[in-house]
C-alpha cells in the first residue's frame, strides 16, 4: 500500500512491527490496533494505530514492558485460544458453537489435542488414598473453590501418574483433576459419570438443566493468557506437575481481581433484582464514582460472546429472573455503554437455576481447569523456563 495511506494490509502490518499475523491479529483483539472488513476476506487495519504502537514498543523500554504485562502485547506464542473481532476461538473453532453443540469431553479433548475415548476411560480415576475421604469431610464447610484448594494436594501426592509430563499423560492426568474437582465441588466421589450429570444432580436439578451448565463451563474452558493461565504456565514452565498447576490457577483465582469478579458480579445482580427501582440503584453508583461489576471487558470492543450466548440460552429457558436481569443490564448499558460480560451471565446462571451460593465461582473452576492444563501442556511442550527480568528502578547502589 502506498505511503501515507490509512490503512494497511495485514502484511503490511505484520511487517511494519515486526511480528506474525498471528500476533498481530491479538493486538487487534486487545483493542489496540482497529480492523476493518473490506467486504471480502481481507481486512485491513488502521496505520496510524500501526504507527504509535510501534514508537510505544521503540520508546521506553520500561513502559513498554509494563503495557505488554497489563492487556499488552502478547509476550508468548499459543496455539490454544485466539479473541478476535469480539469472538473466541479454541484451536481454531468458535467457542459459542461448541458450547452449543459439544460435550464437555470433547472440548478437553481438543485443549489437551488427545482421543476423547481413549482418555476419558471409565478407570482413570483420580487416587482415592486413605486421607482423601478425611479431608474432605473437613472441608465440607469450605466454599466450593476452597474444598478444590484443599483437596487437590491430597490427591496428587497419591498420583505418581501425574509425574509424567508427557503430552498424552498430561491429558490423561488432566481428566483425573476434571473428575475431581467435579467431585469436590458436588461433594461426592470422584466418577465417571460426565461432569455436567454429576452438578446437576449434586444441585438438584432437571436433566433439561444440563445443556446450560455444559454451556457455561465450555465457556469458561480458556481465555487466552489471563493472570491465572500465566501463573499455571510458570508453574508448568518449572516442571511443577500438573496438579500444581491447576493449584497455581486457582489461587491466582481467588484474588480479588480476578475471580473476586464473578462474587461482585454476584451481589451487584442480587441487589439490583430486589432494588424497587434498579435504574436509580446503577445512577448511585455512577454518582458515588463506583465501577459496576461485570459489564465490559478489555479484550471485546463490543460484547462478550460468551455472556451474549448463555444469557440467549438462559432466554430460552422463560424463568422471571431472567426477564428482570436482561432489563437490569438493558439500563446499565444505556448508561455506559458497556455489554454484560461472563460473570455477569454465570451469576445470572446461578440465580436462573437456583445454585447454591459459590456455584458460579465453581463453574468457572472447573470450566477453566481444561484451559489450565491446556496452557500447562503446551508449556511443558516448550521446554524453557518463564523467567522475565526485572527492570531496576531502587536507589543507587552504594
Amino acid at each position: 500500500m502506498a505511503e501515507g495511506s490509512t490503512y494497511l494490509t495485514a502484511r503490511e502490518a505484520a511487517a511494519a512491527l515486526g511480528v506474525r499475523p498471528q500476533t498481530l491479529y491479538a493486538y487487534v483483539s486487545r483493542g489496540l490496533i482497529r480492523s476493518e472488513g473490506t467486504g471480502g476476506r481481507e481486512r485491513r487495519y488502521h496505520a496510524e494505530d500501526i504507527g504509535r504502537l510501534r514508537r510505544k514498543r521503540e520508546g521506553d523500554p520500561g513502559l513498554a514492558a509494563a503495557a505488554a504485562l497489563s492487556f499488552g502485547a502478547p509476550v508468548l506464542d499459543s496455539a490454544i485460544t485466539l479473541i478476535l473481532d469480539d469472538r473466541l476461538y479454541y484451536r481454531g473453532q468458535d467457542a459459542c458453537r461448541l458450547a452449543r453443540q459439544a460435550s464437555i469431553r470433547s472440548v478437553a479433548a481438543l485443549l489437551w489435542q488427545a482421543d476423547g475415548a481413549a482418555i476419558f476411560a471409565p478407570d482413570n480415576l483420580p487416587p482415592r488414598p486413605p486421607g482423601l475421604g478425611a479431608a474432605r469431610r473437613a472441608v465440607a464447610s469450605l466454599a466450593p473453590i476452597e474444598r478444590c484448594l484443599a483437596l487437590l494436594p491430597v490427591a496428587a501426592a497419591a498420583d505418581a501418574r501425574a509425574l509424567d509430563l508427557a503430552p498424552l499423560a498430561v491429558a490423561r492426568t488432566g481428566v483425573r483433576l476434571l473428575r475431581l474437582l467435579a467431585a469436590a465441588v458436588a461433594g461426592t466421589e470422584p466418577s465417571a459419570r460426565p461432569v455436567d450429570a454429576v452438578l446437576a444432580e449434586a444441585w438438584g436439578l432437571a436433566a433439561s438443566a444440563r445443556p446450560l451448565l455444559r454451556a457455561a463451563l465450555i465457556l469458561c474452558a480458556d481465555h487466552e493468557l489471563n493472570v491465572s493461565a500465566f501463573a499455571a504456565r510458570c508453574a508448568a514452565s518449572a516442571l511443577a506437575n500438573p496438579y500444581n498447576a491447576v493449584i497455581a490457577g486457582i489461587a491466582t483465582l481467588q484474588g480479588a481481581r480476578h475471580g473476586g469478579a464473578a462474587e461482585r458480579a454476584d451481589a451487584f445482580l442480587g441487589e439490583a433484582l430486589a432494588a424497587a427501582e434498579p435504574q436509580a440503584l446503577v445512577t448511585a453508583y455512577l454518582r458515588r464514582g463506583d465501577r459496576l461489576p461485570s459489564f465490559g471487558h478489555h479484550l471485546y470492543q463490543g460484547e462478550d460472546p460468551r455472556a451474549r450466548l448463555l444469557l440467549d440460552l438462559l432466554d430460552e429457558q422463560d424463568a422471571p429472573v431472567t426477564a428482570a436481569a436482561r432489563q437490569i443490564a438493558a439500563a446499565v448499558t444505556a448508561l455506559i455503554g458497556r455489554a454484560p460480560n461472563l460473570d455477569f451471565a454465570l451469576a445470572l446462571l446461578r440465580r436462573s437455576l437456583a445454585l447454591p451460593e459459590g456455584a458460579a465461582l465453581a463453574l468457572f473452576v472447573i470450566g477453566r481447569s481444561m484451559g489450565w492444563l491446556a496452557q500447562a501442556q503446551e508449556q511443558y511442550a516448550a521446554d524453557c523456563l518463564i523467567r522475565p527480568r526485572a527492570r531496576y528502578v531502587g536507589p543507587p547502589v552504594q
